[in-house]
């Protein structure tokens, strides 16, 4: 990665610069001083105490090379929608039924896979920036180098990164629009399974904002925004209201119209980790929600506007 000195940049150690203006932890700065072609100013080895001039280029060796590729992530052909990319990022919507990384059996059906081979004549390592379950849908960010993928998982912890979902529920909420609130924790004995508990019994804060879109026949198409980001949070708080997403057999049941849970990260909005841009990017619901919210609610939703109100 190049950037050019500017006036405003001037005067300034690539310490400082790596630091205080692009956010970079100490770890990142150290692996960089220690890397051969890792900072290098004017096409020069400096250490990072090197005082930077108008007009100088300073160029990191920020790019990933074949040693850090994984060798359990195999390069697979897959349908997978790419709704952004450039040498910082990548974002996907990512269809039902497909996990993010690799596991026990699923070693070649995953986002991690369809991204190797999108990307298969380079070095790629795969960095999943926020995670959606398997059964879940939606706009997924996979950061495409060290420092991008440092920069938005700050901004991921810090709640900076907004994703709004859609989903169907089985149920009629008590308000057409609210906030929920409680405390969160994983349920004993059980690896995957959350529950609501009282505050100061081993969990922790969850909020999501919601909003009901349409209701038919007992059941709700609502939006909703998490506040927080913990494990299963939408679905856990859905059943808590009384409203089980469709299809989920881990909080609710199992459902005829749809064979996964019917939830859609719909939209995400986040701070680009180089032009420090705000972008917002919109993904279509995959085909069997679409159907779903066709049939029981009589309703498309084709762009953002759909779900905002």
């Amino acid at each position: 990665m190049e950037i050019e000195i500017t006036p405003a940049l001037s005067g300034k150690t690539i310490r400082s610069l790596l630091r205080e203006d692009f956010g970079y932890s100490s770890a990142m700065v150290k692996k960089l001083k220690f890397s051969e072609g890792g900072v290098l100013v004017n096409g020069e080895f400096q250490t990072v105490r090197y005082v930077l001039r108008e007009g100088d280029v300073l160029t990191l060796g920020v790019e990933d090379k074949p040693s850090d590729v994984s060798p359990y992530i195999i390069p697979v052909e897959l349908p997978i929608e790419i709704l952004f990319a450039d040498e910082c990022l990548t974002v996907v919507n990512k269809p039902p039924d497909m996990p993010a990384h690799p596991s026990f059996g699923h070693r070649d059906d995953t986002v991690a896979n369809a991204l190797a081979y999108v990307y298969r004549d380079k070095p790629f390592v795969f960095r999943p920036v926020n995670r959606l379950d398997r059964d879940t849908s939606g706009a997924m960010i996979v950061a495409n180098d060290r420092a991008s993928s440092y920069t938005l998982n700050k901004s991921m912890a810090a709640g900076e990164i907004k994703k709004t979902y859609v989903a169907v529920l089985d149920g009629v909420l008590p308000e057409k629009e609210g906030i929920v609130r409680t405390y969160l924790r994983r349920v004993a004995d059980s690896v995957i399974e959350r529950e609501v508990c009282a505050g100061g019994e081993g969990g922790k804060l969850a909020v999501t904002r919601y909003k009901v879109l349409a209701e038919s026949g007992g059941r709700s198409l609502v939006s909703a925004s998490p506040l927080t980001g913990r494990t299963h949070q939408l679905r856990v708080h859905f059943a808590h209201l009384g409203a089980p997403i469709t299809g989920d057999f881990l909080y609710g049941e199992e459902s005829d119209l749809i064979p996964r849970q019917a939830l859609h990260d719909a939209s995400i909005l986040f701070v680009h980790p180089k032009s420090a841009g705000r972008m917002t990017l919109f993904a279509a619901l995959p085909g069997d929600m679409s159907s779903l919210v066709e049939t029981l609610f009589k309703k498309k939703i084709t762009d953002v506007e759909d779900y905002e109100g």
